[in-house]
Formats: C-alpha cells, structure tokens, sequence
C-alpha cells in the first residue's frame, strides 16, 4: 500500500502573528483593544480553514501611555518606545516563518517595517493601502496625531523618536499609495517630492482596484535585482465604511472590501512577499462582526497556499478519478469565477449546468441560509414542511402526478430505472426478472455499476462488471433501431433528448416525437433524463418540448439544486408511481428540507427572470455568431438554447489543447469525447459576456491553433 507522504508547507503556510496593541498614535483608544478582539474571534480558526498554520506569538502593550493632552514630544517618547520593542520582536523571528502584524493604530507601521527589514536585511519594497498618506512630520500636522507620521517617518523625515527606531529606511521609490481620498497638502508635496506613487480614489474609480493593485506590486518589487521584497500594510479605514465600519478615521466613498479581498490573491505566489500589516480595527464599532470576518478574509485570501500547493495535496491525496483543468478556483459571483491567485474567469460550464443561475445568487443563498438557520434534515422518517410544497410545485409546473425527490442526479436516474422494472412486472406482466432496459450509444447517464452497464463508453465500464442483465443500446436518433430492440419485456427506454456529454449531440428532427409513439405503442415506458438539459438549458422548460413531447417519466436534477446542493426528481403520473409502497425506495437525504427551500427558490427565479425565454434568445444568436467564425479547425457548431458543441476537424489540436488554451485567456470550458468543446454557461449570461467569449474563441482558432495543427 503506498501511502502519501505529506508536502512541505507552501511560501506563507508557517505565519507567526503579532499584536501591537497601541493607540499611542491617536486620542482615540479603540484601536488598543483591536489585536486582542481579533484573536477572541474565529480569526485563527479562519485561517486554518483556508489552509494557513498560523501561531499567535504575543500581544505586545506600550509600557507607557501618555494622556492625551500630554506634550507631543512626550507622546513621540512612548510612540518611539514602542516601536522599537515591536521592530526588535520581529526581527527575531524564526526566519523560515512569515510576519502578520495586526495593530493598533497606523503609528505601529514604523516598528513593523523597521522590524521587517531588519529580519531582511534590506528595506523592502511597500503597497500601502490606505484612505490617508500619513506623511506628517511632529512640525506639519495638523491633528497634531502620531498615527499621520508613520510613512513620512519610514523613509526618513519626521521626528527622531520615529526616524530613528533601528532599521534601513525604506526606498520612497518603491512605495506605492492606494485609495487615498484624504490628505494635507504638506502630505501630498514631501511624497511627491521624495517619489512616492499615489493612486487616489480617483484612480481606482477610473482603472479599477486589481488593476492599480498590479501596478503598485511592479513598483514595490523594484528593478530586477533588487533586494528586500517587498510588503503590504492595510490600514481598514481605505475601505468603505458602509461594508467596514469598524475604524477609527472612516472617510466616505472607500474601496469595497470585495475588491481588496481579490486582489490580495494575487500574492499568494510572490516569494518574495515578505510582511503583511492590518492596522485600525476598532471592536466596540464592529456590532455585527463584520469588520472581523472582512479582517480575517483579507489574512487569507493573501497569505492562503497557492494553485501549485493545492493541486500537489490534490494529486497527492485525491483518487485518481479525475484530471481536472491547471486552475483551482477560490470565489464564484454570477458568471465569473476568481482562482487562488486572483485572476477572474467567465464560467461557460456552470458545473455541468448545474450552477444554471450563476454562483452566489442572493435570492438563492438567502434561501439556504434562512432555511439552515430553521431546519435541515429530519429524513423521511417525518415530514418537513419545505417538500410537500416542492412537490407540489414540480408536479403542476412539469404536468405530472406524482414527484420522487433524490439528491444527485445519478440517484434519481437508478431510481427511474427501479420504478420502470417494477411496473414492468406490476403492471405490463414481465416476467420477475426478465426486464429491460434501453439505452442509446453515446449515452451519459451518471456512475452507478448499473448506469455504466448502459454505457458506451469503454472507460465507464472498464473493471466495474459483471453488470446486470437486461440493459440494451441502440444508435441515437434511429427510432427504426428502437422499433427492432424492443421486445414484450421491454420495460422502458432511457434517452437524453440532447446528448450532453456525448457532444451536445441533437437528434434528428421529430425522433423523440416517433420514440413516443412507438413506446406507447409496445406498452413501453418513455423516461426522459433532463438532468443536464432541463430548467430552460434547451430555450424550453424541458428539451423534450422542442418535439411536442410528454414523456412518461421525467428526470431532474443538477439546476434543481441551484449550485448550491444536490437536489434531483423523478417525476411520472399515477399509473407508474402506483408500484411503490413504503421502504420501497428512499434517501436519508432526499427530500430534506434544505434543499426543497433551494430548489423552491430555483423555480420561482426560472419564471420571474424569465430564463427561459432568454436562453432561447441568446442561444440562437450565439449560435449564429459562433456559425460565422468559419473556421478550418471545426467540424460542426451545434446545440439548443444555451447548451452548445463545437466539434474541431480530425486535423485540428485535442479539444483539451483548447480548452487550455481558452483557460490561459479567462474562459472557462472543458472537452468532451476528445474533439468536442461544450458551453453551458449560466442561463444569467449577458450578451456582451457571449460576445467576449466568441472573441477569445476566434483568437485560439486563429492565431494558436493552427500553429499547433501544423506540428
């Protein structure tokens, strides 16, 4: 047996954390409780879960406290005191470690900074994030407040009580300002003359937060060469007060909190990120504890393992039952998708259309939440009030009797399957075991040993029999072959009315609508698996109304659960149902009421949005535009709504190549039998967000693939 041997522990994994409980640099004393009510929240707790082994090293308190109406050379005193206890502390810790320091005021940044470079043994590089420039000197403030002096401070201007706390001055050359919105002109003129960079809220409005984040990261770093790395302090008060309340100075119109929180991703795989700061959090303003969490978030999202750490633990302890995309994802909102390092991405796939309604929908998540706060499992060993209304719902909206609620959709097809063989010797008279089932070639029905029995595919079935007997396939879209495969044992026949992982394969026109017929002739079941192409995927509520189509068994799932959770259905009328009595069949956690509340909210969002129609809207212009592509490299465009295939030509790179090569450029997609890019986006994709995508389409088509098909 070989056991997996653990990897070491990625660039920031070992974070040592220290408090400086200081509001020597403000009248204000909030900010002194800040480190300490941190700590008594799940901030530790937060951190471990994001994959980060953190140790809360100390607390450090000033050993004098000055009133604040004391002399400011006295308060400077204590200040400089303070700092070089905080520098000294840092500097001696173990160097295979990172530095977290979390204040206090702003005034701590001169310790922190002096501490690190110390630790360094070169100045590093710094991206200050912060509302105010905090540049004064003891002779230009006018607050006449310490926590304005600290920048000025660290690269060499102020008084000597800060200058000199022991350390190399940092370069203003590589430090960077973002999300200043209030100053003094005094500020403003000694960076600008010592080259500090300043982007205000202005700029961020203009260029964007990740983007000025980037540019800020080019100029902490420095030239090629330079030493020291480089450090990020973020004082909270640059963020909107609205999101964060919990600071001392908040000044309207800050950055959203959101937009730090992905931009601070992007560190994750800079080795030479060498400090973070978080500074101003005041805890008797922070009433709901949002401030906290948001303080907690930013400590992850920058100091969390990277994509590389993350795939390794995942090959290194996953099975090996898949091979995903180089991409491992953090944060989804709508159609896009944020990875571990911060680059954003248009989600095409939406799980298998599973995420039909875009990641994060508030009206879904509310759904959730509100009903996890009440009630989430009983099992069915007692009713809840959530599934009697949901099944209710499903059976009037789809135009069946009776509705059977499972959890995956694998679940709900093995539970179709069931329901058939036992009407077929309840009700049509097969003989006890002697049932059958039809499939189609090419089909993908889910995992289970029975499903992959009607599979295909050779790799579905490769060491996973024996497999039940009475399981047929017959060529899709050939209702002739249909009519021959049948027999008086014939139970059902199982067909997807748009092959999804077969290639968005559609059939010819008017072929479910001669399968009907000739199942109700023979006194065959007709069941439908909807799993992937239901919920308004197709432009229709259902694929199968594209041929006027009432099949007797329905299959639901994947859009059902909204992204959130797994909730599947299998619907049919009285004359099938009929055959099950209680212990039957059943699910611990079908019909639980957690997700009957999601699944309630995913269909009162499918007729209020009015996705349907608008998949068929935009899936046809989509296709038309995709069609004008014309290029050499594909075979065929084909699909329904918005669930589409592009087939590349036999000469043309593995759709995985460009699936790749989509990835490398912001769009997200996945290969299916080799040769066959599929598109599923969220059915809330916009027209500008399928614009794009044929765009970035057209360049791989155009300007990669072909170099790559000539080798």
């Amino acid at each position: 047996m070989t056991i997996p041997i653990p990897l070491p522990p990625g660039p920031h994994a070992r974070l040592r954390i220290i408090g400086a409980a200081s509001a020597l640099g403000t009248p204000l004393p909030g900010t002194a409780a800040g480190p300490e009510a941190l700590r008594a929240t799940p901030f530790l707790q937060r951190l471990a879960e994001a994959g980060i082994a953190a140790e809360w090293v100390e607390t450090l308190k000033p050993r004098l406290v000055p009133p604040p109406s004391a002399a400011m050379a006295e308060r400077l005193a204590a200040n400089g005191e303070f700092m070089v206890r905080l520098a000294d502390r840092i500097a001696a810790l173990e160097p295979d470690t990172f530095p977290l320091i979390i204040g206090g005021d702003h005034a701590i940044a001169v310790g922190t900074w002096r501490g690190i470079a110390r630790r360094q043994g070169h100045a590093p590089g710094l991206v200050w994030v912060d509302a105010h420039l905090d540049s004064h000197t003891e002779t230009s403030t006018h607050s006449g407040n310490i926590h304005g002096m600290p920048l000025a401070a660290l690269i060499g201007e102020g008084p000597p009580a800060l200058v000199d706390v022991p350390g190399p001055l940092l370069d203003p050359a590589r430090i960077c300002i973002i999300g200043a919105r209030d100053w003094e002109s005094e500020e403003y003129e000694r960076l600008t003359r010592l080259g500090v960079r300043i982007f205000d809220m202005a700029d961020v409005r203009r260029r964007g937060f990740g983007t000025l984040f980037a540019e800020a990261l080019r100029i902490a770093r420095g030239k090629p060469g330079e030493e020291g790395g480089f450090g990020v302090s973020i004082d909270l008060d640059a963020l909107d007060p609205l999101a964060v309340p919990a600071v001392t100075c908040p000044t309207a119109d800050g950055i959203a909190p959101q937009a730090l929180a992905d931009a601070l991703l992007t560190l994750r795989s800079c080795g030479d990120f060498v400090g973070l700061e978080i500074v101003e959090y005041s805890p008797q303003l922070d009433t709901d504890g949002s401030s906290a969490r948001w303080t907690a978030e930013f400590a992850a999202a920058a100091l969390g393992p990277a994509t590389y750490w993350l795939r390794a633990k995942e090959r290194n302890f996953g099975a090996r039952n898949y091979a995903p995309l180089p991409v491992v994802f953090h944060r989804g909102e709508g159609v896009w998708l944020w990875d571990v390092e911060g680059r954003r991405y248009l989600d095409m796939m939406s799980a298998y259309s599973a995420v039909s309604f875009g990641h994060a929908h508030p009206r879904l998540l509310r759904a959730l939440t509100d009903q996890a706060q009440r009630l989430s499992l009983t099992s069915r060993a007692y009713s809840n009030d959530r599934l009697p209304l949901l099944l209710e719902r499903l059976c009037v909206l789809f135009g069946y009797e009776r509705a059977l609620p499972m959890n995956t959709g694998a679940e709900a097809v093995e539970t179709a399957i069931k329901v058939a063989r036992k009407w077929a010797y309840r009700i049509k008279g097969v003989p006890d075991d002697m049932a059958e089932i039809i499939a189609c070639d090419n089909n993908f029905h889910g995992r289970s040993t029975t499903i992959v029995g009607l599979s295909s595919e050779p790799q579905y079935r490769d060491g996973f029999g024996p497999f039940p007997p009475g399981l047929k396939r017959v060529p899709y879209g050939d209702a002739d072959a249909l009519e021959r495969a049948i027999t008086p044992h014939t139970a059902a026949f199982l067909v997807e009315p748009i092959q999804g992982e077969g290639g968005i394969v559609l059939p010819p026109p008017g072929y479910l609508a001669r399968c009907a017929e000739l199942c109700r002739r023979h006194d065959v079941l007709l069941i439908a698996d909807e799993v992937q192409t239901g919920l308004g995927r197709s432009g229709r509520l259902l694929a199968c109304d594209h041929d006027g189509v009432r099949p007797d068994g329905v299959i639901l799932g994947k859009a059902l659960g909204g992204g959130l959770l797994p909730v599947s259905a299998f619907l049919a009328d009285e004359r099938v149902m009929q055959v099950l009595n209680p212990g039957d069949h059943g699910s611990t956690f079908g019909g639980n009421p957690l997700g009957a509340a999601v699944a309630l909210a995913v269909l009162d969002l499918l007729e209020e949005e009015n996705l349907i129609a608008h998949a068929a809207q935009l899936g046809n212009r989509w296709l038309d535009s995709l069609r004008r592509l014309r290029s050499p490299l594909v075979k065929e465009i084909r699909g329904r709504g918005l669930f589409i295939g592009i087939e590349l030509a036999d000469h043309a790179p593995p759709a995985l190549t460009a699936a790749e090569l989509l990835l490398a450029r912001g769009v997200l997609t996945k290969d299916t039998h080799h040769r066959v890019l599929r598109f599923a986006p969220p059915l809330v994709v916009q027209q500008a967000e399928l614009d794009w995508t044929t765009e970035v389409l057209k360049e791989v088509l155009e300007l990669e693939a072909p170099a790559l098909a000539t080798n």
